[in-house]
């Protein structure tokens, strides 16, 4: 069973200070924080911002390409999650045939924004996200610092996302 989200910001994580991609379920009742790299968030945050580049970035590469083939993002599941590591599948239709590509979450999204396709979470992968540990320079998080994540997960509101909310 999949869960649609929608992509409600991004926001830096306070302990590790690398980015995270908030989202959120129709229903604002289940959120999933998905870590990623500073480029992968620059990417979203260019989409999110609608900024344009002078020249196509990876993310509008791909999607220049498969509007050339006449494919069609149709959507993306983010369907796995191993070793604190969060797994993604592009599911693509390509005249009659439908097609599932691996990927890495950050670039499924900042596809799925480019191209206007729905984002969906596997159900368990959004019970089995609560227990994720972020670690911090490679470090294990203390259970206060999980703690205090935690907490701030659960009480980040639309306005702390700055320029980057989406709501």
């Amino acid at each position: 069973m999949w869960v649609e989200m929608k992509v409600r910001g991004l926001a830096l994580d306070p302990l590790s200070n690398m980015p995270i991609i908030i989202l959120r379920d129709e229903e604002e009742k289940r959120s999933l924080p998905i870590w990623v790299g500073i480029f992968e968030a620059n990417a979203i945050a260019l989409e999110l911002e609608k900024i344009t580049t002078p020249r196509p970035m990876t993310h509008d590469l791909i999607k220049n390409i498969l509007e050339a083939l006449e494919a069609r993002v149709l959507k993306i599941v983010v369907n796995d999650l191993r070793d604190n590591t969060f797994f993604a599948a592009i599911h693509l239709q390509l005249g009659g045939a439908e097609l599932t590509v691996d990927s890495r979450p950050s670039d499924a999204i900042a596809l799925a924004l480019r191209v206007g396709a729905p984002i969906f979470v596997e159900e368990d992968v959004v019970r089995r996200a609560k227990s994720v540990e972020v670690t911090k320079e490679g470090e294990a998080v203390s259970p206060d610092d999980r703690e205090k994540l935690k907490e701030w997960l659960e009480n980040l509101k639309p306005e702390d996302f700055g320029r980057f909310n989406k709501t």
